[in-house]
């Protein structure tokens, strides 16, 4: 069989942070930065895989997969080859290898995007593609039951379907998406604050197992409460007492973060882009303060970004306790713009940042010739 090609795109989120597994809503797109695969067919029932960014090679039979004593790369390989066996997809050995330009732990998916590279892949050769939903929830359950990571479903929906040019309103209850176009006036940045985290060994976890227990808390007194997204502020803050501070605040950010999802849905349509600067500064406002899952190198990236000319809000995005910063600006100068915020961070980091400014991207794909 001739040489498969597949590239899955990362993911950027412009707003709705830790909503997603709590059934809530958010406001992701993807950029032109990838996972890019290439496979060929064995005829063994062997996964043998090359990670080009690690220089490892690494290999598991598919009739016998399990997760390994300690977490590596291949973890995502094995729990999506795992995943799709459990429902049924009869799989074929393969070769394959992988590299990536996705900053790793920098908040912009690289695992998700390596998930669904891996599923395209396999299914490819397997002749057995699957709907969106489908395999968004199969390579997220990868990430739960070999990564250790309790995400929820934002990062592979929006890999598996967001369309070139757009955003989507995703419901992470129901999965229902609205494509949203972004104006074409409206510039992201994407700025590395240098600090790596690793999600299994974070405080991440810690943070959706807070979520649950406020949740089983506010169930026994709001008739018909299942997640955090049923509450609103009213509701929230009338219960303030029973939740005790912590949880409270941990609360407060998953009801004020939903609001701000469909705020900025909103701005986006009517191409107010102050007003989605502003919600920007609102949710890491929220993210640092209510959910405390920043530190003090995005803190200053975030005050130095926003003292920028031309930069109408930032925040920090992905799982928390390090990675990258994202900063809205418009087309006009936007490159002055990104290499004023680097400057004025270089002195804090030593060195010279990673930046990128999002370009539109198509959802993860086979690579045509």
């Amino acid at each position: 069989m001739s040489e498969l090609s597949v590239q899955a795109p990362a993911r950027v989120n412009i707003i709705g942070e830790h909503t997603d597994y709590n059934g809530g809503f958010v406001l992701p797109t993807t950029t032109a930065l990838y996972t890019r695969l290439t496979a060929v067919e064995r005829s063994d029932r062997t996964i043998e895989v090359t990670s080009k960014n690690f220089d490892d090679t690494q290999s598991f039979a598919l009739d016998n997969v399990h997760r390994g004593s300690q977490f590596g790369w291949i973890e995502y390989v094995k729990g999506v080859a795992a995943e799709l066996q459990a429902d049924g997809v009869t799989l074929q050995g393969a070769s394959i290898e992988i590299d990536s330009d996705i900053p790793l732990g920098g908040g912009l998916s690289s695992s998700a995007s390596l998930e669904l590279g891996v599923a395209t892949v396999l299914l490819s050769l397997a002749g057995a593609p699957i709907a969106v939903p489908r395999l968004a929830r199969l390579c997220q359950r990868a990430e739960h039951n070999y990564a250790g990571v309790q995400c929820g479903i934002m990062d592979q929906y929006t890999i598996a379907s967001a369309e070139k040019g757009n955003a989507i309103l995703l419901d992470c209850r129901t999965l229902d998406t609205t494509q949203i176009s972004i104006p074409s006036d409206a510039r992201f940045i994407v700025t590395d604050s240098g600090v790596r985290h690793r999600l299994p060994d974070g405080d991440y976890n810690d943070r959706a197992d807070e979520c649950a227990a406020a949740v089983r808390i506010l169930a026994k007194v709001v008739p018909g409460l299942t997640s955090l997204r049923d509450l609103d502020t009213d509701r929230l803050e009338s219960q303030k007492d029973v939740l005790g501070d912590v949880l409270h605040r941990r609360c407060r950010h998953i009801v004020t973060e939903n609001e701000r999802v469909h705020h900025a849905v909103d701005a986006l349509g009517n191409g107010d882009l102050a007003l989605l600067g502003s919600l920007l500064d609102a949710c890491h406002i929220s993210l640092r303060d209510d959910f405390e899952i920043s530190c003090d190198e995005v803190n200053a990236l975030v005050e130095i970004a926003n003292n920028c000319e031309g930069v109408l809000g930032s925040r920090m995005i992905g799982g928390g306790f390090g990675g990258c910063v994202l900063s809205l600006a418009t087309t006009e100068n936007v490159a002055d713009v990104a290499a004023q915020i680097a400057a004025n961070y270089r002195p804090v980091l030593g060195k010279e940042p990673w930046v990128h400014i999002v370009r539109s991207s198509d959802p993860v794909r086979v690579v045509d010739d």
